[in-house]
């Protein structure tokens, strides 16, 4: 958008929220669809649901998942800009030399959450990245690695800081503008941890949720953030990549 603060009057944050909750609604939606078509195509015993319960589902369910879901995001971004006035940052996807920075907060901020949960002793805090690449081996994983590593932080950034955190930003600024970008950050980041269905690691995505909210408002760039949030997924691989070296 052009205005500075990002709660100005071009953004019609109403709208913009709408096209965030719908287009999540409608990537879940067609997330589940491709995994059913999967299922009845593979005949998978149990169909979509014992799927869903699966610990080590089949690499082609979390493809199918992100895949679904990254329609949504995409037509959330598009009703955004179309009906909501939402326009990008300039130069929100231009790499700067400066953005090497970003990674080492990316692999800090990964550090850190693991420490931070360490005295809690919390069983399934790999739940999430088991269920990721589990079931994949060889090419299967690095297309896993590939979609987690590069699609993700894209898709996600796109949507999350892109779209929901700029609209959340617009609603609070019109009922109070001088906590409109920290509420919004802070609220954004919750969403962020909830949309991810992991109680376990709820606290700690929303923390992360947080930094990449700040960097993305600070740098006015998309492509900073998602630097953060490639470095620190990179960091989750490089560790079950030893995992496995070790197994």
């Amino acid at each position: 958008m052009k205005s500075a603060t990002d709660a100005g009057d071009e953004i019609r944050p109403g709208v913009v929220l709408l096209a965030a909750l719908g287009g999540f609604a409608v990537g879940e939606a067609v997330a589940t669809t491709l995994v059913g078509v999967g299922a009845a195509v593979t005949h998978a015993p149990g169909g979509v649901l014992a799927l869903a319960r699966s610990a080590t589902p089949p690499w082609w369910v979390n493809v199918a998942s992100l895949a679904g879901l990254w329609v949504g995001f995409a037509l959330a971004v598009v009703v955004a800009a179309r009906a909501g006035g939402l326009v990008a940052w300039p130069g929100t996807w231009r790499l700067r030399w400066s953005d090497l920075r970003f990674v080492l907060l990316g692999v800090a901020s990964q550090i850190l959450i693991a420490l931070a949960y360490l005295p809690f002793h919390v069983h399934d805090f790999g739940k999430p990245v088991t269920r990721l690449f589990g079931g994949a081996h060889g090419a299967t994983f690095a297309l896993l690695v590939l979609l987690t590593m590069v699609g993700a932080p894209i898709a996600e950034e796109w949507f999350f800081r892109g779209v929901l955190l700029r609209g959340l930003v617009a609603a609070f600024g019109r009922v109070g503008a001088r906590l409109a970008v920290p509420v919004g950050i802070v609220a954004s980041g919750v969403l962020f941890a909830a949309a991810h269905g992991e109680p376990a690691q709820f606290a700690g995505l929303a923390a992360f949720g947080v930094v990449l909210a700040l960097v993305a408002w600070r740098t006015r760039r998309l492509a900073a953030s998602a630097v953060v949030h490639v470095s620190f997924n990179g960091v989750a691989i490089v560790a079950l990549l030893a995992q496995r070296w070790h197994g």
